[in-house]
């Protein structure tokens, strides 16, 4: 299970290494899109942030995988259940990145999804959830400034270590 901020390449990377380990790949975020009929910023928009949450709870809750990769939404950890039934199936790796390169990397909030509270700024999302990851995170990998084949690596490597 990849846990994250938006950005930090939960998708990406967990693609490549669920091809690198001959595994299979879910990004929860999509399974959400696909269940509502809308993109995340569409459900947001909608049901407001306790309901997206909510549906985010339910979703995560309920997969059931084996051999697979799942790239979880930045904010699963706010959602106990679901991290719960999570670390039940698998290990749960936290790919931390700076808020710095966040920032590079990100564009409009609103448009990707992220659940961000009215006047919140990325940092202040940044502080919020890095204490969530690091309370579920089985394992922690920086992968600040690395390549997408680096933070492969370097998970595998963490992942083997365990």
């Amino acid at each position: 299970m990849l846990i994250g901020m938006p950005g930090a390449g939960k998708s990406t990377v967990g693609i490549v290494l669920a091809k690198v380990l001959g595994y299979d790949f879910i990004d929860s975020d999509l399974l959400i899109q696909k269940g509502e009929g809308q993109l995340l910023w569409q459900i947001i928009e909608r049901c407001g942030l306790d309901g997206f949450r909510t549906i985010e709870e339910r979703v995560n809750a309920q997969i059931t995988a084996d051999k697979t990769v799942i790239a979880t939404g930045g904010s699963v950890v706010y959602c106990p259940q679901a991290m719960e039934h999570l670390r039940s199936i698998g290990t749960i790796v936290y790919l931390k990145i700076s808020c710095e390169e966040l920032a590079r990397r990100l564009g409009d909030l609103s448009q990707r999804g992220v659940t961000i509270k009215p006047g919140q700024t990325l940092d202040n999302l940044y502080t919020e959830r890095v204490p969530l990851y690091e309370k579920y995170a089985d394992i922690t990998v920086d992968i600040t400034g690395l390549s997408v084949a680096e933070a492969v690596e370097k998970i595998q490597h963490k992942i083997y270590l365990q």
